[in-house]
């Protein structure tokens, strides 16, 4: 190099340092005016917001609000209940970031904000977990409120949840009911006398994913399953994945609530949630793929699920109304909505109901009452359960399966209860606060199915509350459109369960552990429990 060539470039080096000099400058004062205009507007509206008096909740810090507060104090969850109870209060505000997040334990608040404002808290939270399971936010139940979530909303329950869609896959609902009792059976067929031990939470979590995949693929298993009719490795990591990408929605990412630090992950939320989607579309994606194959080909003519449906779905022009990103993330929605509550619910009640015999021999008389012991129990016996369903609503109010509801977001700012709600407010109805609230139950902690039957009217028993005394599905402007199917899945799978087999503890214990696991509610180990046959043997499907 020329020292004239070297001169020039040391004057463009200069010139270019200087430049990214007056850039990072340029930067750093945009930075800073971003920080005092926010302040500003933080300042405005605490000050407007202290006049309106938001709920009472924690101090906030600068900037972060509480933020350090919730990251020392896990599981978050149990943290803020502690807080509530202390507080003394049914409604809090703490303050993550800029956001306003409202955790709720009165049905009376609950009401107002999901049924007399519910078009005002129509929106869902933009986050990291659910913007990766609905592919940039194509689908139904985790979606802002907008276009996309009327389109969807509109397919889901025209379309794949409708009564007729539901008459439609009876039969499928049905082997499904027929193959859980043969799994179970199998278990105990070496010591029929003694019975068998039974993983109670593989067999209720692997019935609603059989459910789910007989609905929607048409098919059990993605590979053979095992001899006796459980799980293959397949299934297994399957439904792990869903759990796990369950445990992650909504769970205090802090990215959702300070933006500036989306793509750090640093509390390693992100990479376990796309290792889960990664997971579950490695058994999604090559069935739908193939599937849209098939149609397109002219190999496949006529519709046998749910992937069908979504597949042959034409607009007036005769156009696809959903293009195959959109079918495949509201497939994953689907199923992830189908299988965490049900299982929960029935391992929960069936622990419970052996602690307390008598539970179980009276849930046990009904069904000998209702169906006999000359068949199994179907789907048109469920309107004369009233027992099988208050032991059901019990465990859903007792033991939800999430401590939250899918929060809400105000879509603008309003009056709740006498506080101030600010627009963008995180409204997290809480399941546990609501069921285990003390006044509104008589010993709120104690299982007791009685307290959901009702003496004094002939009217059908529901799994679900319309008055946010507890919570089963979701409900309101954004509330769950399955109720139908998760009602049908969850009584079928207790009922025969409890009709097929007597459960008892495993032998040299003489109770089963009711522990909630430490960083959830559901059991801290998976129920085991002694089955043993009750009824004759030709009822058990071969």
């Amino acid at each position: 190099m020329s020292i004239s060539t070297a001169c020039k470039f040391q004057h463009h080096t200069t010139m270019q340092n200087n430049s990214c000099i007056q850039l990072d400058i340029a930067h750093f004062m945009i930075f800073v005016l971003a920080i005092i205009i926010r302040s500003h507007s933080n300042s405005l509206r605490n000050k407007y917001s202290k006049q309106l008096s938001l709920p009472p909740g924690p101090k906030p810090w600068p900037l972060l609000g509480c933020l350090p507060t919730i990251l020392a104090n896990k599981p978050i969850f149990r943290w803020i209940h502690n807080l509530m109870h202390e507080m003394n209060t049914e409604i809090l505000c703490i303050r993550l970031g800029d956001i306003h997040v409202i955790p709720v334990t009165s049905p009376e608040i609950s009401c107002e904000f999901l049924k007399s404002q519910a078009a005002i808290f129509a929106d869902r939270p933009l986050t990291m977990s659910t913007r990766l399971i609905t592919s940039g936010y194509l689908t139904t139940a985790l979606v802002p409120f907008g276009d996309q979530w009327k389109k969807m909303k509109r397919v889901v329950e025209t379309q794949l949840l409708s009564p007729a869609k539901h008459k439609w896959f009876h039969g499928k609902r049905l082997e499904e009911g027929d193959h859980l009792v043969r799994y179970i059976h199998n278990q105990c067929k070496k010591t029929i006398e003694l019975g068998g031990l039974v993983n109670v939470r593989v067999a209720a979590q692997h019935y609603c994913g059989n459910v789910m995949r007989k609905v929607v693929f048409n098919t059990r298993f993605f590979g053979n399953g095992t001899k006796n009719g459980g799980p293959g490795v397949e299934e297994e990591e399957h439904v792990n994945a869903i759990f796990t990408a369950l445990s992650h929605i909504y769970a205090f990412c802090l990215s959702d609530y300070l933006p500036s630090l989306i793509g750090l992950d640093l509390d390693g939320h992100e990479k376990v949630m796309r290792n889960a989607i990664r997971m579950i579309n490695k058994y999604h994606d090559p069935v739908i793929e193939d599937r849209v194959r098939q149609w397109r080909d002219g190999i496949k003519k006529e519709e046998d699920d749910l992937l069908d449906l979504l597949i042959t779905l034409k607009d007036a022009t005769g156009n696809s109304v959903l293009s195959i990103q959109e079918i495949k993330a509201q497939i994953t929605e689907l199923i992830m909505a189908a299988i965490d509550n049900p299982s929960n619910a029935v391992e929960w009640a069936i622990a419970e109901m052996i602690t307390q015999p008598k539970l179980l021999d009276k849930a046990v008389e009904e069904l000998d009452r209702v169906v006999g012991k000359e068949r199994l129990v179907q789907e048109s016996d469920f309107i004369n359960l009233n027992y099988i369903k208050a032991c059901a609503r019990e465990a859903f109010r007792l033991h939800p399966i999430a401590p939250f509801n899918l929060p809400r977001v105000s879509l603008s700012d309003t009056m709740v209860s006498g506080y101030f709600i600010p627009k963008g407010s995180h409204v997290l109805l809480s399941r546990m606060g609501l069921g285990r609230n003390h006044k509104i139950w008589d010993e709120p902690y104690l299982f007791k199915p009685e307290r959901h039957i009702k003496n004094d009217d002939g009217s059908q028993m529901v799994l679900t509350e319309s008055d946010f005394r507890y919570i089963s599905f979701s409900a309101g402007k954004r509330g769950c459109p399955a109720i139908t199917m998760g009602t049908s899945m969850t009584v079928m799978l207790f009922a025969r369960l409890l009709q097929g087999f007597s459960w008892s503890a495993p032998p040299n214990q003489t109770k089963v552990d009711l522990i909630e696991s430490k960083d959830g509610l559901g059991l801290a180990r998976p129920l085991i429990a002694l089955a043993k046959p009750r009824l004759p043997a030709h009822l058990y499907p071969t």
